[in-house]
């Protein structure tokens, strides 16, 4: 696991209620994670989430995910939970614009300590996002909690790769992405059988390095004015954004951070 100190939920709220997270949703669209909507079809049929059932998003930041299950997977009920005030706003209002209010609810709260009840989701599902969560066991649990003997936990994340990456790219990476730690899948794996999982899949997407190139390209070719918008039209900060937008670019290319795929089910 790599991990570094002083990096609270109060950072990661910072980023998503103000122009940073706006920068990554321009880039990276409503649904901010590595591809999109095939990412996402892709982890819903590895699953075999479908109609009929009611699931949990962990860490849903505007309900982006949802919406995709609700629409594209017949999925009956989705509850997002998210700390974030901003993106929960926004997500209520895009689910009432998008007339999907009836299937689709928002609990803003801690992703470890949810307060929803035991047992009661068929399955559980993240995006990209359970990287900004300090205790990733406490996040396990919580799942394992919420779901259904014989239920789904489903998820993609920002893991640790294949290539370590040494003291001083680590604390740049993270401190960057406001990331308190990054498992490996492994590690993942372990929280996941030690909570009373068995793992069905785990695997690198191997998306990362084609689509951290697209966002850059995206960045320096097409959305330049609007991300300047975004952030005030300040210049020098669009030029350190950028540059340690590359800096993931190469870590990506080096096989240092990759997107983990996870499906594993409640035995218990």
């Amino acid at each position: 696991m790599q991990t570094l100190t002083g990096i609270s939920l109060e950072d990661v709220q910072a980023v998503y209620d103000g122009a940073e997270g706006d920068l990554w949703e321009l880039v990276m669209g409503e649904q901010i994670h590595i591809g999109g909507f095939a990412s996402s079809m892709d982890l819903a049929e590895r699953a075999g989430i479908g109609g009929g059932m009611s699931g949990v998003d962990l860490c849903c930041c505007n309900g982006a995910g949802m919406r995709f299950l609700v629409r594209f997977r017949d999925v009956d009920h989705m509850t997002g939970v998210d700390a974030t005030t901003t993106v929960v706003e926004r997500g209520r209002a895009r689910t009432l614009d998008e007339a999907l209010a009836d299937r689709i609810s928002f609990v803003q709260a801690d992703v470890c300590d949810s307060g929803l009840h035991d047992a009661t989701a068929d399955f559980v599902w993240g995006e990209d996002a359970w990287c900004y969560v300090d205790d990733k066991n406490r996040l396990v649990a919580e799942a394992v909690r919420i779901v259904k003997p014989g239920g789904t936990i489903a998820f993609t994340d920002w893991v640790a790769g294949p290539e370590p990456m040494d003291g001083a790219e680590s604390e740049r990476y993270l401190r960057f992405m406001k990331f308190p730690n990054v498992l490996t899948l492994d590690e993942y794996q372990q929280h996941l059988e030690d909570a009373g999982c068995r793992i069905q899949e785990a695997i690198d997407t191997q998306r990362f390095p084609a689509y951290v190139d697209l966002y850059l390209q995206m960045l320096t070719m097409q959305l330049t004015y609007d991300a300047l918008k975004r952030i005030g039209w300040d210049s020098e900060l669009m030029s350190a954004l950028g540059a340690e937008m590359q800096f993931i670019q190469q870590l990506a290319h080096e096989h240092k951070i990759s997107q983990g795929l996870v499906i594993a089910k409640r035995t218990v």
